[in-house]
């Protein structure tokens, strides 16, 4: 099991002072005695620009950069949520765990986590999983080129108590009915659900985790309207692979490859205007994919409404 969250009833027999740091410790009349250890602010601007330059430090990784797997993991961890159950999401971070993450939905992500968790966990203790992979996904969309992505803490970490069960993320192989069923169950519309279709300008498929292969577009680590174009001015062809898979694959040069529920949903009326607007209009595209994006973090987060919403400056900014 991967997890570096505490357990929620470590006792503590007592208040230890050493070196003038206090551990405080706080008794609940009804249940065991429990501490808070004093956890220092952090400083999230670090954090980000920390992930930040992680994104090019292996040039061999798929396309040179490791933005497109980190929203991905974000994307993955917070698409579990279901406002009809009240659970789910980003608030528990249960991605940490191998029984989440080795999902076959998830296959790969683990490289995402063993990253983060080596390189940024280690340096900000405090910060929690969910808080840590959302900002990894806005350090991602921003560092590429995208939106601003509006982000705040508040995430825990919860135990596998906590895990939702297996399936609750689109099936690639299904049309506009499963995705619409999806997707309202997360409480998005038509419009939102076409802009976070977006997010695939980003990165590729890879034959040996999910069965497809392929990247979405030739930009591949920019992040632009350029799915959209795509999606609307290539002829698409049916292929199967030997993983028994099919997918479509472009006329024009055989390299470019969209979802059988991609083709399917450019076949639907509704979805279709909105992947024609995103096509024509990057901003209209960026101003509903960032706050699309910002309610998929946040759904089934209790937060109390007075944390700091952070709007990171990028690195070279």
């Amino acid at each position: 099991m991967h997890s570096r969250s505490r357990q929620p009833h470590q006792v503590l027999l007592g208040v230890v002072a050493a070196g003038g740091a206090l551990a405080l410790v706080w008794h609940q009349q009804q249940k065991n005695v429990v501490h808070l250890e004093a956890k220092s602010a952090i400083d999230y601007q670090k954090v980000y620009n920390d992930i930040a330059n992680l994104l090019d430090r292996d040039s061999d990784y798929d396309d040179g950069s490791y933005g497109p797997l980190f929203l991905r993991l974000a994307w993955h961890m917070s698409g579990t949520f279901s406002n009809k159950t009240k659970n789910g999401g980003s608030h528990y971070g249960t991605m940490r765990y191998d029984k989440e993450i080795y999902r076959n939905s998830n296959i790969g992500l683990d490289i995402a986590r063993e990253l983060l968790d080596k390189e940024i966990k280690t340096k900000y203790p405090d910060i929690s999983t969910g808080d840590l992979y959302t900002l990894a996904g806005v350090v991602a969309v921003q560092e590429l080129g995208g939106p601003d992505i509006p982000w705040r803490p508040g995430r825990v970490d919860g135990g596998e108590d906590k895990l939702v069960e297996d399936g609750r993320l689109p099936n690639a192989d299904l049309g506009p009915d499963h995705v619409r069923d999806v997707f309202y169950r997360m409480d998005f519309d038509d419009e939102e659900i076409a802009a976070l279709l977006g997010g695939h300008v980003l990165g590729r498929c890879h034959k040996d985790r999910l069965g497809y292969d392929g990247p979405w577009t030739e930009g591949r680590t920019i992040f632009d309207n350029s799915y959209y174009t795509t999606l609307l001015e290539r002829t698409w062809l049916a292929k199967t692979l030997s993983t028994g898979k099919h997918q479509f694959y472009d006329k024009e040069t055989g390299e470019l490859m969209m979802l059988p529920s991609e083709i399917a949903m450019l076949k639907d009326p509704t979805f279709k205007k909105h992947f024609e607007i995103f096509a024509k209009d990057q901003d209209k595209f960026f101003k509903v994919f960032s706050k699309a994006l910002v309610k998929l973090f946040e759904n089934g987060v209790p937060f109390k409404s007075d944390e700091k919403v952070y709007v990171f400056k990028r690195v070279n900014e």
